[in-house]
């Protein structure tokens, strides 16, 4: 199955680039349907005709985003050596209320870029 996201330009060049293997979400009913060995085009948020096709290696479902910060290598989840000792699960609330952690969960999609 093909899936559909899009992406803003630090997480979208460090997906493109392979740095970042671990893209993060809310595990929302859209990511719930994410299987392994599906795909994801990843367009970029300000520039559609760009995207990158990767396929879904991994799910990692965490109750919310702290618990997957405990768990997961962060320098996977793009941060980079300069920012990792900063990284802070707090960061996440730019795009994720704490309410909707509560509601959904969190999840790590491990990619392969194709």
């Amino acid at each position: 199955m093909l899936h559909e996201m899009t992406l803003f330009t630090k997480p979208y060049a460090s997906i493109a680039s392979g740095q970042k293997t671990i893209e993060l979400r809310l595990y929302d009913e859209k990511r719930q349907s994410i299987q392994i060995g599906d795909q994801i085009r990843f367009t970029h948020s300000e520039d559609a005709s760009k995207s990158i096709l990767c396929e879904v290696v991994q799910l990692y479902v965490f109750k919310d985003f702290t618990e997957l910060y405990e768990n997961l290598p962060l320098l996977k989840c793009g941060y980079t050596a300069d920012d990792v000792d900063n990284a802070h699960p707090d960061d996440m609330l730019t795009y994720y209320s704490k309410e909707k952690q509560a509601q959904y969960g969190v999840v790590g999609i491990e990619l392969k870029l194709l």
